[in-house]
């Protein structure tokens, strides 16, 4: 299939359940969901993936892999997680050695630790499980304490924990997606009638660092602007609305998008990768830009499997899959991608819907449209 485009309201029929098979497929008994079969876990991808399970109805599955974040936390709210950017891809076959990877030490990295709090709202916009929020509250909790015990003066928040072996500095798409994990965990904490204007404060005082404070990214290590998640992040966790975030997007269109293809990974690779087009086309629905996100989306279906599943990206030079991998979270970014484009589940305007920095806990209007 060339182009899909998606109407409002429902799915086309079976068309997803490759996607959230492949997610299945990989769950682990305990409710671990790796990159691959005997592939990397890092808390941010297991949970991108969980909220494709909730989208197409697997809620029992997605609970167990809420309770696997849940049985692994860290005493001080942070999770270990192995870095799959580690694994070596097979120059043969295309596809991840598994197993390898594993003498990279594993870190407590921030934006790993606090996405838990989008999942599980989230969930909770699907289910309306009290017994499941009241059960996460805590977990979200101490998860907050530790990414906000990384935040400087300036704002921003540091990749990792202190005692990491890497440098003192803060990654922008990072930052951005913390920046929209807060927000979920304002919502969590509403909800649970909990005070939350400590994580106001702390949101607003990273959107400021987002917005206007680029030198405190990238201060130690090479640059990553030449990846397209430093330029669309901003835009799609919220910290940048209305004309900023559209001439933001507009500002390196050309440099990161492939007609007909997709989102490139990195600038100056031929390389588009269906999880970072999905995104992308989040932050363009985020921005106002529906007709946009809905062409952009119709094209990562020439990437669809037989089976349902969708490849993790194509290499253009070549005209190969590359990796020769389906990932779970891939899965996961296609099914948040095709809901907010069909608004068929409670939890379609998650990306869209971006809480005001200048509400307060008494605030009635808490969104900016």
């Amino acid at each position: 299939m060339e182009k899909l485009y998606l109407g409002k309201g429902r799915f086309p029929d079976n068309f997803f359940d490759g996607a959230a098979n492949r997610i299945l497929e990989l769950q682990r008994p305990d409710g671990a969901i790796p990159w691959f079969n005997g592939g990397a876990v890092d808390p941010w991808n297991h949970t991108e993936a969980a909220m494709g399970l909730s989208i197409l109805g697997h809620l029992d599955a997605a609970r167990t892999a809420y309770d696997w974040l849940a049985d692994n936390q860290l005493a001080d709210g942070s999770w270990w997680a192995e870095l799959g950017a580690s694994v070596p891809v097979d120059l043969e076959t295309g596809a991840f050695i598994a197993g390898s990877g594993k003498d990279e030490p594993p870190v407590r990295d921030s934006n790993f630790s606090a996405y838990i709090a989008t999942g599980v709202w989230h969930f909770y916009l699907i289910t309306r499980d009290r017994a499941f929020l009241e059960r996460m509250w805590p977990i979200v909790a101490r998860a907050m304490s530790f990414v906000l015990s990384l935040q400087s003066e300036h704002g921003e928040i540091r990749w990792a924990a202190w005692d990491s072996r890497d440098a003192d500095d803060a990654l922008r798409t990072g930052n951005a997606s913390i920046y929209k994990s807060l927000e979920c965990a304002i919502h969590i904490a509403r909800e649970m009638g909990e005070p939350f204007a400590h994580w106001m404060a702390a949101r607003a005082r990273l959107g400021q660092a987002l917005r206007h404070k680029p030198h405190r990214f990238d201060r130690t290590w090479e640059s990553k602007e030449r990846y397209s998640m430093d330029w669309y992040y901003p835009v799609l966790s919220g910290a940048m609305q209305g004309e900023m975030a559209r001439l933001r997007l507009s500002s390196k269109w050309d440099v990161f998008v492939e007609k007909g293809h997709g989102c490139r990974c990195v600038a100056d690779e031929p390389w588009v990768t269906v999880a970072e087009t999905c995104e992308l086309a989040l932050a363009l629905l985020t921005s106002g830009q529906a007709v946009r996100a809905m062409e952009l989306f119709s094209w990562i279906h020439k990437y669809r499997h037989d089976s349902g599943a969708y490849w993790m990206g194509y290499q253009m030079a070549e005209d190969i899959p590359w990796p020769a991998e389906m990932p779970a979270w891939t899965a996961g970014a296609v099914l948040l991608a095709a809901d907010a484009l069909s608004q068929v589940t409670p939890a379609s305007r998650l990306f869209l819907d971006v809480l005001d920095e200048n509400a307060t806990e008494k605030s009635k209007r808490f969104y900016h449209r």
